[in-house]
């Protein structure tokens, strides 16, 4: 695909840690982690004016942008989500989604399956199937599912598990991974669902809180967010 020759900026901040990656004929050429949510400053948008700027690019180079779609962080997936809407918008260019659970097992570099895994609250976890091929390249190996901690054996059914973050409560440990902007290069043909729209699309936030849950059902509304 001609696209992934162009300048692309990948952005990824589902978590506490931020990150940003410029890639330019399928290698990354520039790339920053931040904090996310330390400070009332925002980390991030400075980190993706520095990649460019370290590349002798402005905004207007860039010819696609790679967002990382949750679940995580509302805060940071805010943030993230509402840069790259912002930078496509101003422009022209498309704006690709990838997941953050790909983006963190795409990290990973022994070859399997697996089931990665992250916080769902209220003794849940979100599990999305992957493939680690030979060559490092991976691949989601089914949808993204909503499960009780309880039953992570189970669903990975053979795969070994990868987590973000430490869960409590399982008696093996899991191997911890990240997600990072700059992973984008292991994930497989992540341009084939084409681009978002601008208008409409989100990334997965992951549940509500219950006090805006029920909030929600008794006002019959949405909670205001201003």
């Amino acid at each position: 695909m001609s696209i992934r020759r162009n300048p692309i900026l990948v952005i990824e901040a589902s978590t506490a840690v931020g990150s940003v990656a410029l890639l330019r004929e399928g290698a990354v050429v520039q790339s920053r982690v931040v904090a996310m949510g330390a400070s009332r400053d925002d980390a991030l948008f400075p980190a993706i004016i520095a990649v460019l700027a370290a590349a002798d690019l402005v905004p207007g180079n860039v010819k696609a942008i790679v967002c990382g779609a949750g679940p995580g962080s509302f805060t940071s997936l805010r943030i993230a989500v509402a840069l790259a809407k912002g930078l496509a918008h101003a422009t022209g260019c498309p704006l690709f989604r990838v997941p953050s659970l790909l983006l963190a097992a795409a990290t990973y570099e022994v070859p399997g399956q697996y089931l990665v895994h992250a916080d769902a609250l209220r003794d849940e976890r979100f599990a999305l199937p992957v493939v680690i091929h030979d060559d490092g390249s991976t691949r989601a190996a089914g949808p993204m599912t909503r499960i009780a901690i309880s039953e992570l054996d189970t669903v990975a059914s053979g795969r070994r598990l990868l987590a973000l973050g430490e869960p409590p409560g399982l008696q093996d440990s899991p191997t911890v991974v990240a997600p990072r902007a700059s992973a984008i290069l292991q994930v497989d043909d992540w341009w084939t669902h084409g681009p978002v729209p601008l208008e409409s699309w989100e990334p997965v936030y992951g549940r509500l809180a219950e006090a805006q849950v029920q909030w929600e059902v008794a006002h019959g509304r949405a909670l205001p967010t201003e």
